[in-house]
Parts: C-alpha cells; sequence; structure tokens
C-alpha cells in the first residue's frame, strides 16, 4: 500500500480500483462461497468504518454489539437465501436487536443513551442491511447468479468513472454544492451515459435477467448511487473530514467505495422480488 500511495492521486485510484475489482470480480464468478467471504469482508470493514465516524462525534456506541448484529444479520440472509436454513430465523433478528437495550441499563455515566443506541442501530440499517440485501438480489429464481451481483458492480463503477471523467473535463454547473461542491451535472449526466451502456452491455451477455431489467437496474443505480455519494458527503462533512477512512490509496475507505452500493441495494432487491 505505501508503494501505491507514491503515485499521483489518479493513478492510486486506478491502481487500487484495478486490483479490487479483480479480487471482488474473481471471489464472486468462483463460487457463491467466496462471494459471501469478500462481501463478509467489505459488509465488516464498511460498518467498522462507521462507528469509528460516529465515535469521533463523541458518541459512545455499542460498536462490538453493532459489529456482532450487522454481521449476523449478513451471515443469517445468506445461509436463508442459499438453503441451508429456514427462513423463520429471520425472526431472530428483532430480539437480538432488542438486547441493546438492556446492556445500555449497566452502562454508568452515559448522558444521552438513547441517541448512542441510536446511532448503533443507524450504523447497522445504513452499512450492513444493504449487503445483506444483496444476497436475495443474488440468489434470484432460487440460485446462485454471480451475473446479477457482477452486472450490478460493473454498472455502478461505470456510473463512478463516468462521472469523475465527466466531471473533471467538463463540470462548470454544481449540482448539490452545498453538501459536496465537487459534484457537477455534466457529472452526473456522464455518469448516467456510461452506466447505461454498461446495463446494454450485461443485458447482451447475461441474460439471467431480461433487457429492460438490466436497463432499470441501471437506472436505479444511476439516481441510487448519486444520492448515495451525497449521503456520504453529508456524513462526513457534519464531521469535517475528508474521507471516511484511509485504507484504500486513492479512494478513502470502504464506505467512500461502497457509498452508492448502500443505497442503491434496497431498490435493486425490491425492484427484482416486485418485477
Amino acid at each position: 500500500m505505501n508503494s501505491i500511495r507514491s503515485y499521483s492521486n489518479l493513478t492510486q485510484r486506478i491502481i487500487t480500483a484495478l486490483i479490487g475489482a479483480a479480487i471482488i470480480v474473481t471471489a464472486i464468478v468462483y463460487s457463491e462461497w467466496t462471494y459471501f467471504l469478500i462481501f463478509f469482508f467489505i459488509c465488516f470493514m464498511t460498518l467498522r468504518e462507521f462507528y469509528q465516524l460516529a465515535g469521533l462525534e463523541g458518541m459512545l456506541i455499542q460498536k462490538t454489539f453493532g459489529l456482532i448484529c450487522g454481521m449476523s444479520i449478513f451471515t443469517m440472509s445468506f445461509l436463508i437465501e442459499h438453503g441451508d436454513i429456514s427462513y423463520r430465523y429471520y425472526f431472530l433478528i428483532f430480539p437480538l436487536l432488542s438486547c441493546v437495550y438492556m446492556i445500555k441499563l449497566y452502562k454508568k455515566f452515559e448522558r444521552k443513551p438513547f441517541t448512542n443506541i441510536a446511532y448503533t442501530f443507524l450504523g447497522i440499517f445504513y452499512a450492513a442491511v444493504p449487503y445483506a440485501l444483496l444476497n436475495i438480489a443474488v440468489f434470484e429464481n432460487g440460485r446462485y447468479n454471480f451475473e446479477i451481483i457482477f452486472g450490478c458492480l460493473f454498472i455502478l463503477w461505470a456510473s463512478d468513472t463516468g462521472a469523475y471523467v465527466a466531471g473533471t473535463l467538463f463540470g462548470k454547473r454544481k449540482l448539490f454544492e452545498r453538501i459536496s461542491p465537487k459534484k457537477s451535472w455534466e457529472g452526473s449526466f456522464g455518469g448516467a451515459v456510461l452506466a447505461l451502456a454498461f446495463s446494454y452491455l450485461m443485458s447482451q451477455y447475461f441474460t439471467v435477467l431480461a433487457p429492460w431489467q438490466w436497463f432499470s437496474i441501471g437506472a436505479i443505480i444511476v439516481v441510487g448511487g448519486t444520492y448515495g455519494d451525497l449521503i456520504e458527503s453529508l456524513l462526513k462533512r457534519s464531521m469535517e473530514i475528508k474521507d471516511s477512512a484511509s485504507i484504500l490509496p486513492g479512494h478513502g475507505g470502504f464506505l467512500d467505495r461502497f457509498d452508492g452500493l448502500l443505497i442503491s441495494a434496497p431498490f435493486i432487491v425490491a425492484f427484482l422480488e416486485i418485477f
């Protein structure tokens, strides 16, 4: 990692993106279990980063408990969708989360316990539940479909790349200057064009979904990805930091890299399950 950081920011972004994409793609294509392992890691790192950021605000979050709950929900979702355990195990989520109230009773000298509980829950629903929902999407029709998560990721990456390039070259009109001064309408348009182009490519190679479904997912990712980026920018702006972490050279942290997926995933799953 240190050798990568010696390059310019753009070069760091490219190298990190290529290495990360290669690892993720290999994992999701190889088998459902390697998909599980790579996204378990991503989910853990994303949730951990959120709790670290919340801690900067002075919140006394149940970090360990939140991580256990988040990762349990992700694992439970995978095992249910994979067919290893019954869907009835979903009902364990509610008593599991309720334990946080009892834990807080034994914490002394805490001025705002329910505010801290709220941040614990927010981390789970913002940074862990979207990944758990992805398990429902990849097991669409009762079997593992790497094509769905493969396509969603490539469309998301295309949207991010198109927005970055178009925004850098042509960006003039600010999209949401109050939250993110660097984002522009031109960048958003460039991201949308490249995302829809990749949606078309996915529809030609992966017939697990109909073309209109791929284009619908592309539209969801364009809108959800943009809002996901803005929402994470709002989070960082409220804490007066530039990146959620520095573990990924040129990209920041896992929250920075996967913010678009966190908002897009619930809409994609809802779309696939309803339509």
